[in-house]
């Protein structure tokens, strides 16, 4: 493909996409909740539009490819995880909706009395997930930008960066959904143009397993190629990292209703288990077709230029990009929101100005995605960047939430327990060759470990004198003063 060609279509897309959610997202801008949340209404096929554009990210695209190429049905373990973690999230967490959360801290907080320390450490946790989800999707995208265009990998990471930071930084959490929606449809097109193409060109199914490892290729999910436990953890580590990944959680509190995220959720998780089988497929193509690429996470972008017509392969090239670029924009989002309503009352001990919201979100957005693309700097595997993450930041959010969620006994004890010995035991997992070939990834034992620790501390210290009930009023009452006019202030 000639890359002035596709530089041409990558900057046009770029653009058009910022001029559109500008356009879309200008009612939305007012005050804090309409730029953070959309003003809590967002409809069910906007819902629906931003999380198949979410969950289609960088991981399911250049990751699971990737993963695919190397490792066969393998590659459908990431669908699979996550069709299965936003099915759970609509079954255990939608019914939040009711309670006008604005963070997923506040929910955490709410769920052990209302902690302003529990509050605080899940706020800088969740912060850091943001700048590490967001971070991988610039790795993504600045891996496919550089290869395909033959420019250097840190200068197609900021370019990178740059062109999704800005309709973000113009239009706010309305210009992402809405430019999340647009993207969903070429994801989708582009992926399944880029599985029948690939198909036609090996000569079908049966030669899907040509030039990869015996039996590769026909075990189920890649579990004689991975083993049985660290396939069931990749699945596991991608289900948690939707069930604690903030961006999901704005997804309920900023929708309509419980029913309306409810809906959004059930149809996208059934949409993303069919799509899993497609990364696996794409992967393995391009291992019949080039069985010695350098890098597996080149499998997407090679077949796009070698084996699809110009036109298609420019198509698919977008979507690939937009992939990566729909998910960046709601973490960055995410963080953010983060960073105003909870790391600001941490730090300063009150909540910013109602008429200073917006300009501050969007000073925290250059400064949030100025982060993540520093770490994206350092790193080159998209897949052990992913899941290291998680596993090390977030199975301890999950079981925190899980708790909380259905056992009205936990405190701030337990919730305090179960963040440290997540990731204490992660990264003890992680530093231990024999226990990273066993497991695959930390995920499985950070959760079983965080829950017993989360359920024996808080059996032993005393139960919360604040109810639920009290602790939603106080979480109310401090949203209030952010959103009243100044002049109203006490």
């Amino acid at each position: 493909m000639h890359t002035t060609f596709f530089l041409i279509g990558f900057f046009a897309f770029l653009l058009a996409m910022i001029v559109f959610g500008s356009v879309m997202s200008r009612r939305h801008r007012g005050d804090g909740d309409n730029f953070l949340l959309g003003g809590r209404g967002v409809p069910v096929f906007l819902t629906i539009g931003t999380t198949v554009a979410t969950m289609v990210g960088t991981g399911s695209s250049m990751g699971a490819v990737g993963f695919g190429y190397n490792n066969g049905w393998g590659g459908a373990l990431y669908g699979i995880g996550g069709a299965i973690g936003i099915l759970l999230l609509a079954w255990w967490f939608a019914p939040m909706r009711r309670l006008r959360f604005m963070t997923m801290s506040e929910e955490l907080a709410y769920y052990v009395g209302g902690s302003r320390l529990v509050r605080n450490v899940v706020a800088v946790l969740i912060y850091v997930a943001s700048i590490g989800w967001l971070g991988a999707h610039i790795l993504g995208g600045g891996m496919y930008l550089s290869w395909i265009a033959g420019i250097d990998l840190s200068l197609a990471k900021i370019i990178v960066a740059i062109g999704f930071g800005l309709y973000c930084v113009i239009g706010g959490y309305m210009a992402v959904v809405w430019t999340d929606t647009v993207q969903a449809v070429l994801l989708f097109l582009g992926f399944i143009a880029m599985a029948v193409f690939a198909l036609i060109d090996i000569d079908g199914f049966s030669h899907l397993g040509d030039n990869m490892a015996p039996g590769a290729a026909e075990s189920w999910f890649g579990v004689a190629q991975l083993g049985l436990v660290p396939a069931l953890s990749l699945a596991v580590v991608v289900g948690v990292g939707v069930l604690a990944t903030p961006s999901y959680r704005q997804r309920i509190y900023s929708a309509q209703s419980v029913n309306s995220v409810r809906r959004s959720f059930v149809f996208t998780g059934v949409l993303y288990l069919a799509f899993s089988i497609i990364p696996a497929i794409v992967g393995m193509a391009a291992h019949t077709l080039a069985p010695d690429l350098e890098n597996s996470n080149y499998a997407f972008p090679y077949l796009a230029t070698q084996v699809l017509p110009m036109g298609l392969g420019m198509l698919v090239l977008i979507a690939g990009l937009s992939a990566t670029m729909s998910s960046a924009s709601s973490d960055a989002l995410a963080g953010v929101a983060i960073m105003m309503r909870d790391l600001w009352v941490m730090t300063t001990g009150r909540t910013p100005a109602p008429e200073k919201v917006v300009f501050f979100s969007r000073i925290a957005l250059v400064v949030t995605i100025g982060l993540a693309l520093a770490f994206a700097l350092i790193t080159d595997n998209v897949i052990t960047y992913i899941t290291t993450m998680i596993a090390t930041v977030m199975s301890g959010l999950f079981v925190c939430g899980l708790l909380g969620r259905f056992w009205t006994r936990y405190n701030w004890q337990g919730a305090v327990a179960t963040l440290v010995a997540a990731s204490a035991t992660s990264l003890m997992v992680t530093a231990s060759d024999a226990m990273k070939a066993f497991w695959g990834n930390p995920s499985i034992p950070a959760v079983v470990v965080a829950m017993i620790a989360g359920v024996t501390v808080t059996l032993m210290t005393p139960r919360s004198s604040v109810t639920r009930e009290q602790a939603l009023m106080i979480l109310d009452e401090e949203r209030a003063r952010m959103e009243m006019p100044a002049a109203a202030k006490p």
